[in-house]
């Protein structure tokens, strides 16, 4: 009965034998973004008729893309974070550019302030 295959995850059909002998090759398998469930059961199905080297190479191959993936996965991960950052920085600089233009306003309107203040003096001073 233990040659019976047994169902697992994904629908997928994997004899308890095969998931003993090739148990991380087959989490490997399973993991797989460039396969479907058919070719993902047709390599189950091959890997007690491979070769060692055969089973080796198919080890790095998976490994490989499975890499491969994380740094595209980090990469993105990365350009979002930056993305961010700069929307925050756009924000930042955009605050930043409001409260100077209110600070100038208001220097200006208390250098015109000044000068009709110096004008109401000289005016004063000549009135005498």
């Amino acid at each position: 009965m233990s040659d019976q295959p047994q169902p697992k995850s994904g629908g997928l059909t994997i004899t308890p034998e095969t998931q003993q002998k090739f148990g991380p090759l087959i989490d490997l398998i399973k993991g797989s973004e460039s396969m479907n469930d058919e070719e993902r059961q047709y390599w189950i199905n091959i890997l007690p008729i491979m070769t060692p080297e055969q089973l080796k190479n198919l080890e790095e191959i998976l490994n490989n893309e499975k890499q491969q993936l994380a740094a595209i996965d980090a990469k993105y991960k990365k350009e979002a974070a930056s993305i961010s950052d700069a929307n925050v920085v756009a924000t930042m600089e955009q605050n930043i550019r409001s409260k100077k233009r209110q600070r100038e306003g208001k220097e200006n309107e208390e250098q015109q302030n000044e000068e009709m203040k110096e004008d109401e003096i000289l005016q004063q001073i000549q009135a005498l």
